[in-house]
């Protein structure tokens, strides 16, 4: 079954062709990622799909099946200016969902009773308790909190977990996606990689997360020179088969340009007088020189900037520490670096990693301790807010404002039109204003100005957030062969799994944790650690007594006393059940603070009944 269709769909403005009639279709229960470069449409392809923009060109349809709900998750989500986190999560035409959120508000306005009544009893009707509970699992998981709060008061990444949290309650057939790993640190993205995995939901998305593509992914559709080739498997098997075509087009190129230089001859010998056999030569002629001259040989990304000599002292940390009130971020942290070390750093949103950095840079000093910088170290520092491009100049004009030529290895210089070449902004996208630039090239030309500074540390703050993979993998390369020192905060599995063989891993309560391996090595020492924590836990308990080994009949016996025990307690429970939901009906003379213990008495006790409900069903089969 098709759950969504695009036909002939095209998107040109003016000269530049991001797709031109491309076809895309998302079968039930498949999970399909876009690939492509920065600035090719990938964003526009997805709010197309997701009837955000109308289709263009002459026939271009989309269609969405009428039984599949779908849910859109944009890059930059909008909410109203009012719009409270409340608002945000539970805006919904989900029953089960706005029975919740009316409990919910129920709960915080004691001042009406009634209110608190209507919300438990519709929640008894839909049997909603079950959903309530994975609702406060996801907002846990994303920690969202602070209900109350103005949306437009959040951070761009706060707002971003909203969307998401949103999307995952709404439980929607169909979910388009744009980039939604940016912003979540590395215990959200796996639990969300969990979620997407388990359920059988249909999915499209955007994302330049590697693990993801070969994880969660069936299918892989990428976007390149306008047109749109189609691969079933994951990351891995798209790798295979996209070489597979590349090779087989390289092979028909070198085809083309033999039959070309043919008819090349063919028509500068050609007799004046033209007969119709020699007029379908020449559109022949014509029809293979657009084909070969449209052929785009891949562009690659090659840096090769020379870094300064460091000295024999880089970058020392000496028992530093940093708190804001009662809130420890870093504790005793002590380290120093040695030539072309690469460290990565991990930890939840907010636990300090961005902190550490400003007092590694001296940008802030540290409660306690010191940094020392040696005389020779000079930093790069890539920040997430440090994106201040000049919107009215042109990319080459910020290039040059910085420097004309850049030093490069054995002694040669680049122009800053040559640098520009090499980082894939061609001629045309030199004269581009910034303003024009897509998220993800802005990213790239930033990563340039700070790169063409000739830096011999560089430190990186979530450099891949809206950079393309292809772009990825020619960075990962620099940064593996870059002279200097490199220390990397980032949500990117992949990158960190294959740049930095060494972490400071931010465990809670300003505890840095020094670990010498990958971070997937360390994710599996993790899961050792608690499940010889839970072993332990296990042996500490009381022993329990086995059953003694009793006949069939008797065990059957046993069964039955089990079953009217249970019965007997569900009676209990219904029975005080209908002792509160009676005491509701005299609401008024209830204060406040006795209808929030009936109501969580209430929530308890049908949690109760369902877990005995659950029991004696066991017990039956």
């Amino acid at each position: 079954m098709v759950y969504l269709e695009l036909t002939s769909v095209s998107k040109i403005y003016g000269e530049k062709v991001l797709f031109d009639r491309v076809d895309l279709q998302v079968a039930k229960n498949t999970k399909v990622a876009i690939v492509a470069k920065n600035g090719t449409g990938k964003s526009t392809l997805l709010r197309v799909a997701a009837g955000v923009d109308l289709p263009e060109g002459p026939g271009a349809k989309m269609y969405v099946h009428k039984d599949a709900r779908l849910a859109y998750l944009p890059q930059e989500p909008e909410f109203g200016t009012n719009a409270t986190v409340m608002d945000a999560v539970f805006d919904s035409d989900n029953d089960l969902v706005r029975a919740v959120r009316d409990y919910e508000e129920a709960l915080s306005r004691t001042d009406q009773p009634e209110r608190l009544q209507r919300a438990l009893a519709k929640m008894d009707e839909l049997q909603a308790w079950d959903i309530e509970s994975r609702i406060k699992e996801v907002l846990f998981k994303l920690n969202i909190e602070h209900f109350d709060q103005k949306v437009s008061t959040l951070s761009g990444g706060q707002r971003k977990r909203v969307a998401l949290a949103k999307l995952i309650i709404d439980s929607p057939d169909l979910i388009i996606m744009d980039e939604p790993t940016n912003h979540l640190d590395l215990d959200m993205i796996e639990w969300l990689e969990e979620w997407l995995q388990a359920t059988n939901l249909t999915l499209l998305m955007v994302t330049h997360d590697r693990y993801f593509l070969e994880r969660v992914c069936n299918r892989i559709i990428e976007l390149d020179g306008g047109n749109i080739y189609h691969y079933t498997g994951n990351y891995s098997e798209f790798l295979e088969k996209k070489a597979t075509r590349e090779e087989t087009e390289s092979a028909e190129l070198a085809k083309d340009k033999k039959r070309l230089k043919k008819e090349l001859e063919w028509v500068r010998r050609m007799p004046s007088g033209r007969g119709t056999k020699a007029k379908s030569r020449l559109t022949a002629y014509d029809d293979l020189k657009s084909k070969v001259g449209g052929f785009r040989q891949e562009e690659e990304l090659t840096i090769e900037i020379k870094g300064q000599r460091l000295g024999s002292k880089i970058l020392e940390a000496h028992n530093i520490s940093k708190s804001y009130g009662n809130r420890e971020l870093v504790k005793g942290f002590s380290y120093k670096f040695q030539k072309g070390e690469r460290v990565g750093i991990v930890g939840k949103n907010g636990a300090g990693k961005s902190t550490l950095l400003h007092m590694l840079t001296q940008e802030l000093a540290p409660d306690t301790g010191k940094v020392v910088h040696g005389s020779n170290t000079v930093f790069g520092y890539y920040t997430q807010d440090g994106i201040n491009l000049p919107e009215d100049m042109r990319v080459i004009e910020v290039i040059r404002e910085i420097a004309e030529f850049i030093p490069l290895e054995k002694g040669l210089k680049l122009t800053a039109r040559g640098l520009l070449e090499r980082f894939m902004f061609n001629s045309k996208q030199q004269q581009v204003y910034v303003s024009q630039l897509s998220g993800g090239e802005k990213r790239r030309l930033y990563l340039l100005t700070i790169l063409m500074q000739n830096p011999n540390f560089l430190i990186l703050d979530e450099p891949t957030n809206d950079l393309d993979i292809m772009t990825l993998n020619v960075l990962e390369e620099f940064l593996m062969d870059f002279p200097g020192c490199v220390l990397i905060v980032s949500h990117d599995r992949f990158f960190l799994d294959k740049l930095a063989h060494h972490l400071f891993i931010f465990e809670g309560n300003g505890k840095i944790r020094d670990w010498n391996g990958l971070y997937t090595e360390y994710r599996e020492k993790l899961k050792e650690e608690e499940a010889a924590e839970k072993a332990s836990a296990v042996a500490k308990a009381p022993p329990v007594a086995a059953p003694k080994t009793a006949p069939a009949v008797e065990m059957s016996q046993e069964k039955r006393k089990a079953i009217r025990r249970i019965e007997g307690q569900l009676a209990k429970l219904e029975e005080q059940k209908q002792k509160i939901n009676a005491q509701f009906e005299n609401a008024a003379e209830l204060d406040t603070a006795k209808i929030a213990a009936l109501g969580k008495e209430l929530a308890s006790l049908n949690e109760q009944i369902e877990e005995k409900e659950l029991e004696w069903m066991e017990l039956v089969e």
